[in-house]
Parts: structure tokens; C-alpha cells; sequence
């Protein structure tokens, strides 16, 4: 971890898919106390009936909290929305040095239920959408990696388990979210001489967030749960790691934080503390 005052994502420029809410905008804000400038790709223009703000309602947030932002109202599954997204960061920001694969969608269902939409809808997201954002940073941040500024490619995506358990169970979204996770095993590979550090961050618990509570199981769910701020801290470690040498991983979040001499979890429940945590999908 970063020494008191020390804050090395400051002129940093960072693009994220999604991060209107959640997990990605704790993310954001993590990187925005530090200074950094931030482009938020997200589809949330008005308020949602059951989920809590827009890319606006960030914005301020990340500005609020000491970021430069450009919000840019678009959508990950269209090659021309992505590309324009990034053209406008470098226009503004003068370059990209950090990639966040936050966008997913979820859908648990079996095979035999669920819909062809959705398995696409998830495909488009979560798999294609983390391969065209971090294809089409890659100049940028080849360039970030000359010029010294630690560039990384930071995905949302669990490790790769081959327990036939996931896929047996949710085979639709285990292969969406692998896709994302065969990204980060290619691209750490593929960059590894660039200096880019790619890797993929997963948590050890389920998050709380109101995607947890509305799709995963509502209070209960919840009150197992830790909050964003873990997600939040690890992917900061992360990011702060010398990407030469910090590549090619599936970091847990509790484990990231250990090794950053981080050891009181407590601080990150979100429900009582009697309540056993459960744990997250795809880790056995």
C-alpha cells in the first residue's frame, strides 16, 4: 500500500465500462481521490426504477471526490460508441493509462431456460465488451508504458476454475464471465513486453450491491455480504502495483489486501457481524 500523503494514480487517466453504481464507481472513487481523470462509458442517463444512480449522479461524485471526469453516454456493444469513447479521452485527458472491464450482465438461469437474448446480452457485455475497450486502449497504452506511467488493464472476472460445478449450474454466464477471464490470460501474455500489467480481481464474498440484492437473493443475500469498499481497495492495490512485474493474475480481493499488510476485514461487512459470509460465485 501507499504511504501516507502518496497518491500515484494522480494525473492518471483511467476508462471504465459501466461504473454509473456499484462496485465500478467505488472503483472510480478510489482513483478520483487520488486526482486521477476518469471516463465513465455507461448507458444510465435517467434514474432507474430499482437501481440507484446515473452517469451524471457519478460524475459529480468523482468530481466531488477530486477526479477529472468525461462522461460518455454509450454502450460497450457497439464498436463505434467504444472507439468514439476513447478517441474523447485521449482528446481530453491527453492519453489512457488505465482500463477497468466493469460492465456485466447476469443471468443465472440453466441452459434449457434460458433465452438466447440474454445469453447474447451477456456475450456483448461482459466478454466482447472487455476484449474491444481494452483492444482498442492498447496504442495508448503502449504509449503510457514508454513514458513511464505504469500502465494496467483491470478486469472484473473470476479465476479460471474447470470445476464443472460453474458451468454445470450457470453455463450461459460461466461462459461469458471466462471469456472475460480468458482475456486477461491472453492479453498479460500478448503485452507482457510492452510492460502493461493485465490481470483479473474477484471477490472472496458476494458484494453488496443493489444488482446482489434485486438478482442474487434481496436482504439476506446482502446481510452476507461485504461492501464495495473491498472491491474498491484491492483493484487500488492493484493499479499501484508495478505492472511489469504485477501481471497475468486472478487476484481475490482479500488476498490482495493481505498482502498489502491489510488483515481487518471487519471494516468491510456489510450486514451483522454474526452472520457467516457467503461466498462469491465460481470460487469452490
Amino acid at each position: 500500500m501507499t504511504g501516507p500523503g502518496e497518491k500515484p494514480l494522480a494525473g492518471r487517466t483511467m476508462i471504465m465500462s459501466g461504473g454509473s453504481r456499484g462496485i465500478g464507481l467505488a472503483i472510480a472513487l478510489k482513483a478520483a481521490a487520488d486526482g486521477a481523470n476518469i471516463t465513465l462509458i455507461a448507458k444510465t442517463d435517467q434514474p432507474h426504477p430499482k437501481l440507484p444512480g446515473t452517469i451524471h449522479t457519478a460524475a459529480a461524485e468523482l468530481e466531488a471526490a477530486g477526479g477529472q471526469v468525461l462522461p460518455f453516454l454509450g454502450d460497450v456493444r457497439n464498436d463505434d460508441s467504444v472507439a468514439e469513447a476513447v478517441a474523447q479521452t485521449i482528446a481530453k485527458f491527453g492519453g489512457i493509462d488505465i482500463v477497468v472491464n466493469n460492465a456485466s450482465a447476469i443471468d443465472l438461469s440453466p441452459t434449457d431456460t434460458i433465452s438466447m437474448k440474454k445469453y447474447d446480452l451477456m456475450q456483448d457485455i461482459n466478454c466482447r465488451g472487455s476484449f474491444l475497450l481494452s483492444k482498442l486502449s492498447i496504442p495508448s497504452l503502449r504509449e503510457s508504458a514508454k513514458a513511464g506511467r505504469n500502465p494496467h488493464i483491470l478486469t472484473l472476472s473470476p479465476p479460471l476454475n474447470l470445476n464443472p460445478r460453474w458451468a454445470g449450474a450457470s453455463l450461459a454466464y460461466t461462459i461469458a464471465k471466462y471469456g472475460m477471464s480468458m482475456t486477461t490470460l491472453g492479453l498479460a501474455e500478448e503485452l507482457k513486453k510492452d510492460g502493461i500489467g493485465v490481470n483479473s480481481l474477484w471477490p472472496r464474498t458476494t458484494i453488496a450491491t443493489a444488482a446482489v440484492q434485486n438478482l442474487l437473493g434481496g436482504d439476506q443475500v446482502m446481510n452476507s455480504s461485504r461492501t464495495p469498499a473491498i472491491y474498491a481497495d484491492a483493484a487500488y492495490a492493484v493499479l499501484t502495483s508495478p505492472g511489469t512485474t504485477a501481471t497475468g493474475n486472478f487476484y481475490l480481493d482479500d488476498e490482495v489486501l493481505a498482502a498489502a499488510g491489510v488483515t481487518d476485514l471487519e471494516q468491510y461487512r456489510a450486514g451483522d457481524p454474526n452472520t457467516e459470509l457467503q461466498l462469491d460465485l465460481f470460487l469452490d
